[in-house]
């Protein structure tokens, strides 16, 4: 089983779209894909369709108690994706999470008890670097990262490359950057492709051939509780998602043979 934490510090860059519509992608070549909400405004399960009422256990369960994935997993309308959903008592886990010995593990030792259950786990994490993020980074192999092409992106990008070094000094030496993938792309906007080129320029084949651009069917879907992939196959949004999920699949190796 693959982890895969979708993470950037700042928000409104496409984070959780990307966490949904991959996982989408992903579960139609036949893998079977485990979507954890570790976002405390729970973006990742209305998007999905999950109710409020419908979360009876969630990501916080997983935190700090010692419910397994497979309890909390909740089948979503996308054949082979599940959910672990997250709710409101998650905004206060990082408090709670101090009192125990391996706060930064308990993500991990979670995932770990339902690691026969799913070829891949993508984790949709809050917009900053606090003890939840830092969680899904030691429990993951790979870290995707969405960038909006706006000049500040860069910046945050920066901080958070940064974050992953002392990740991998202290707790987690395997984690990889498994790519940065430009959201929210704007031909018509000069200053995208000057994002774009810098981007690339520094950090070279890390960043996916593929770009997200600016559709409104992608904003549109989750409020209708559905990916993308399902709300509008052919918008040019979804076909960019099947795109970078073609990427993703090319770059883990254990993902291209289980997909087979």
């Amino acid at each position: 089983m693959i982890v895969v934490t979708v993470a950037n510090q700042k928000g409104g860059v496409g984070k959780t779209t990307t966490a949904i519509n991959v996982g989408t992608a992903l579960a139609a070549t036949g893998l079977r894909v485990l979507l954890i909400d570790l976002d405390p405004q729970g973006n990742a399960s209305t998007g999905l369709g999950i109710g409020r009422n419908d979360r009876e256990r969630s990501s916080y369960d997983l935190l700090v108690g010692d419910t397994s994935p497979e309890e909390a997993a909740i089948a979503t309308r996308v054949p082979r994706l599940d959910i672990v959903p997250a709710t409101v008592d998650l905004s206060g886990a990082e408090i709670e999470l101090i009192e125990f010995e391996a706060r930064t593990h308990r993500l991990d030792q979670a995932i770990a008890r339902g690691a026969q259950h799913w070829d891949v786990v993508l984790i949709d994490c809050p917009p900053s670097l606090g003890l939840l993020t830092i969680n899904a980074m030691v429990a993951s192999h790979a870290l995707l990262v969405p960038l909006q092409c706006e000049f500040f992106a860069l910046e945050g990008l920066s901080q958070l490359l940064t974050t992953v070094e002392r990740i991998r000094s202290r707790f987690n030496p395997g984690l990889s950057i498994l790519g940065v993938v430009l959201t929210m792309y704007d031909r018509r906007n000069r200053l995208t492709d000057q994002v774009s080129d810098d981007v690339r320029t520094v950090l070279g084949k890390v960043v996916f051939e593929t770009v997200i651009p600016r559709n409104v069917r992608l904003s549109e879907a989750p409020s209708h509780g559905m990916p993308a992939l399902i709300y509008d196959y052919k918008c040019a949004g979804s076909q960019a998602y099947i795109a970078l999920a073609r990427e993703v699949i090319s770059r883990l190796p254990n993902l291209t043979k289980a997909a087979a």
